[in-house]
């Protein structure tokens, strides 16, 4: 205990909490490898709310949706995105709980009829390669970036309404794999648009590929060489 006899209130440490969350949301390499700092600060948070259990509750969701493997999200990811599953594509699934607990800090919210627009067209518009240019041209700012703004490396970008009922639109971006002496990295100058993915669909239901996503999927044998 301090020298001084005090300690933080149970009001403070669920807001340290929560903002340790939102910044390893944005940069989780930074915290762990894989999702080991996202999983504890969730589980300290659900225990400081008292609430154990959702956390339980939200992996069956996961399993229910079809992430299936071992590996949980991340196996999900491995089975539909070039290179191995990178952090910030399971941050996005974390942020997406985040939003639903009321813990997501949202660097912008889109206003409800921009929100409801962009959930009309992206079916459509993911139907052309893009590139992280072409999703901040046509949709602005993203609420949450996960991954950060290196454009050597793939990100997952975030677009949340003012509607908190409504579900997150996550555009999943790459940019080669992790480098390798072998390997010449990056590939690009800067990441392209694998796919979009939105709403409580089983997880490939959810995910809308571009020409680009599709041509770099993963072949089924690889998983298992």
């Amino acid at each position: 205990m301090p020298s001084n006899g005090s300690v933080a209130g149970v009001d403070e440490i669920h807001a340290y909490l929560v903002d340790q969350l939102n910044s390893a949301l944005r940069r989780p390499s930074m915290f762990s490898q894989g999702d080991a700092a996202l999983r504890m600060l969730v589980d300290h948070l659900l225990f400081v709310e008292c609430r154990p259990e959702v956390w339980a509750e939200e992996q069956r969701a996961w399993v229910s949706r079809g992430a299936r493997t071992s590996t949980g999200v991340a196996g999900m990811f491995q089975e539909l995105m070039p290179g191995g599953c990178d952090q910030y594509y399971v941050a996005s699934v974390y942020a997406e709980f985040a939003h639903r607990r009321g813990w997501l800090r949202p660097d912008r919210l889109l206003p409800t009829g921009e929100h409801h627009a962009l959930r009309a067209r992206v079916r459509r518009w993911v139907q052309a390669d893009r590139s992280w240019a072409d999703v901040t041209s046509e949709f602005g700012p993203p609420s949450i970036l996960c991954g950060g703004t290196n454009p050597l490396y793939g990100k997952a970008l975030g677009y949340l309404g003012e509607d908190p009922a409504e579900s997150m639109v996550f555009f999943h971006l790459w940019n080669g794999s992790t480098p390798a002496p072998e390997s010449t990295w990056p590939e690009l100058e800067e990441p392209v648009l694998l796919a979009a993915r939105f709403g409580d669909a089983p997880f490939d239901e959810a995910f809308i590929f571009t020409p680009e996503g599709r041509r770099r999927r993963p072949e089924p044998d690889s998983l298992f060489r």
